[in-house]
């Protein structure tokens, strides 16, 4: 069973999904991403396609390296197109169960019974998701990291009816794909989640308080605890609109301890989601965005 995943679907061409699909083709698989937008589908095959190139200029691959590469990747606006050829179908659309349960329940009824399906959210419950399935045996979390071509986990979220094949199947994958995979039983927010969320919205409520300044709490967390980025500078990077529906997420699961910050709902609502936008606890130059 292992073996056997080689064309991969890919439905949600944001980051997170044009991420997966450059890891896929380069891994030597087949992916087709998908997406209802064409603009967003355009965007990310050229984001892919650019990714590789930097990989030809830089002398990592020649011309037909990286032709062979990009000839892996198709592109597709019908959920039919990737669930049909898929031995796996992953959805890697916004953090919106509602959504998320409506891409999966689709993937269900079009692609074949040998189809594993797969979800890449960072915090939503994978036995619920899986009950919109029609195959809650063969559906489990997937769980890449942002950004996906670099950071090397993968969270194996294992459902209350996730078979032990679909398990295997998923770890043989991560590896294939040169990630290391952890494996998580349905838990919310799962082990990245549940440790980092908190830790942003403290750092954002320090902030608030007035106790330290954006690049005082950054540096403590940097130069006192080993960590590469300080929270602030990461919630920028992950996006604060993504890291505020985690929180949300887990404010339901757990309770008030793990409530927004108010300068992240205020941030958010003014678009400053950061280095996305140009401006989050941080501000970004056009040029290094």
């Amino acid at each position: 069973m292992p073996d056997a995943i080689q064309n991969i679907g890919i439905v949600g061409a944001g980051v997170m999904g044009r991420g997966i699909a450059e890891v896929v083709i380069t891994s030597g698989l087949t992916a087709t991403l998908m997406d209802s937008s064409e603009k967003a589908l355009a965007s990310a095959v050229e984001a892919v396609s650019a990714a590789v190139e930097r990989r030809r200029a830089a002398g990592e691959l020649d011309n037909a390296g990286a032709r062979s590469i990009l000839g892996r990747l198709a592109s597709a606006t019908h959920l039919e197109s990737v669930a049909s050829a898929s031995d796996l179908a992953i959805e890697a659309v916004p953090e919106d169960e509602a959504l998320k349960r409506e891409v999966l329940a689709g993937l269900g009824e079009a692609a074949p019974p040998k189809t594993i399906l797969a979800s890449n959210t960072s915090a939503l419950s994978i036995s619920r998701l899986g009950e919109a399935t029609d195959r809650p045996e063969r559906f489990a979390g997937f769980h890449f990291m942002n950004p996906v071509p670099v950071l090397k986990l993968i969270e194996v979220v294992r459902g209350g009816r996730t078979s032990e094949a679909t398990v295997e199947a998923l770890r043989a994958l991560a590896k294939r794909l040169g990630k290391v995979p952890v494996l998580v039983n349905d838990a919310p927010g799962f082990v990245v989640n549940r440790v980092l969320m908190p830790m942003i919205n403290e750092a954002a409520r320090l902030l608030e308080s007035g106790a330290a300044s954006v690049t005082d709490i950054d540096a403590a967390m940097r130069l006192g605890a080993s960590h590469p980025m300080g929270p602030l500078a990461l919630a920028d990077h992950i996006g604060l609109d993504i890291v505020l529906q985690n929180l949300r997420t887990l404010q339901v699961a757990l309770g008030a301890s793990h409530k927004p910050a108010p300068i992240l709902e205020r941030l958010v609502a003014e678009g400053a989601l950061g280095r996305k936008s140009g401006r989050g606890f941080h501000r970004y130059r056009k040029d290094t965005l």
